[in-house]
């Protein structure tokens, strides 16, 4: 049957979004990219700019910097894969929503609710999903309160989402090591 959720988490230029992208063209399915970055200055719109050109063309592209189960719900038809890259960037932009007052508890309430309506709409559409996310717990602690705040939430988000996959994958200089469940392509 394959992997119904599957988190590829990874460092900075590890290669997950280019393995999460083969994964789901693998899939034979329709695809629904997930896209959470927001463009705030220029380096972020070439960013941007590339991550678009990378993708199919025929992948249907929802834009959505929070609320993604929300906006997800609104499209998918059914039997589609959605992609969403990445929560790295979602639990920034919900730290951002909410700004310099965000408590930990807060940000993880937002997130764990955002994950939660995001497989709810999954599970109900019978969509596969694959996350992105980068692998926050080998690095550096922050100097900075509102740093550490967001290192501890995402690296907790990704061991509630990691629980709760069927496969999880890390990218270590472009190769998958796979760290949970089978290799079997995405749910069919």
């Amino acid at each position: 049957m394959g992997a119904k959720l599957t988190l590829i988490l990874g460092g900075v230029r590890s290669g997950k979004s280019d393995y999460a992208q083969r994964l789901a063209t693998e899939s034979g399915r329709p695809v629904i990219y997930i896209a959470t970055a927001t463009a705030g200055d220029e380096e972020m719109v070439q960013r941007i700019a590339r991550h678009r050109a990378a993708r199919p063309a025929h992948w249907r592209t929802l834009e959505v910097p929070v609320n993604v189960g929300q906006a997800l719900k609104a499209v998918i038809a059914g039997g589609e894969v959605a992609l969403m890259d990445c929560l790295t960037l979602l639990v920034s932009n919900w730290m951002m929503e909410e700004g310099e007052g965000v408590t930990e508890d807060l940000l993880e309430a937002r997130v764990t609710g955002e994950l939660e309506a995001l497989l709810g709409v999954c599970a109900a559409g019978e969509v596969a999903l694959i996350v992105v996310s980068n692998e926050v717990g080998m690095g550096l602690v922050p100097p900075y309160p509102m740093g550490r705040v967001y290192r501890d939430v995402l690296g907790r988000a990704n061991q509630w989402l990691a629980a709760r996959a069927d496969r999880v994958i890390l990218m270590v200089a472009g190769i998958p090591l796979n760290l949970k469940g089978s290799s079997e392509p995405v749910a069919g």
